[in-house]
């Protein structure tokens, strides 16, 4: 059985943020910015806490089955809360979605390709 990979995203809002942790996550927001967002097996987070409190992890997870996709994204949102959790990161509002990568519409460029493969 092939493999599958999942996009998932978590996204939420910081919640009573302490100044210091405001101040942290300030200085860091630059490596954070979504113009760097990737999906990856660690997970990677971006937001703009200078114009909204809202974030979004993006992780890669996979599975054997169309089915995984549900304890793919439990396992995206775990590795989000606990993330939060160690940094003592207020946070409400996860939200959870998922694609399937391999039910993802091929690109024209992609459609293209396999035609002439």
């Amino acid at each position: 059985m092939n493999e599958r990979t999942f996009r998932v995203m978590v996204r939420g809002s910081f919640d009573a943020l302490t100044e210091d942790q405001r101040t942290a996550l300030l200085a860091d927001a630059a490596e954070h910015d979504v113009l760097n967002a990737a999906f990856t097996a660690e997970g990677h987070l971006t937001y703009d806490l200078a114009m909204r409190p809202f974030f979004t992890f993006r992780y890669l997870e996979h599975g054997e089955r169309e089915e995984d996709i549900a304890a793919a994204g439990e396992s995206a949102r775990t590795k989000a809360e606990q993330w939060l959790d160690e940094r003592g990161y207020g946070y409400k509002g996860l939200k959870v979605s998922a694609e399937d990568m391999a039910l993802m519409p091929l690109a024209k460029r992609q459609r293209k390709a396999q035609a002439a493969g």
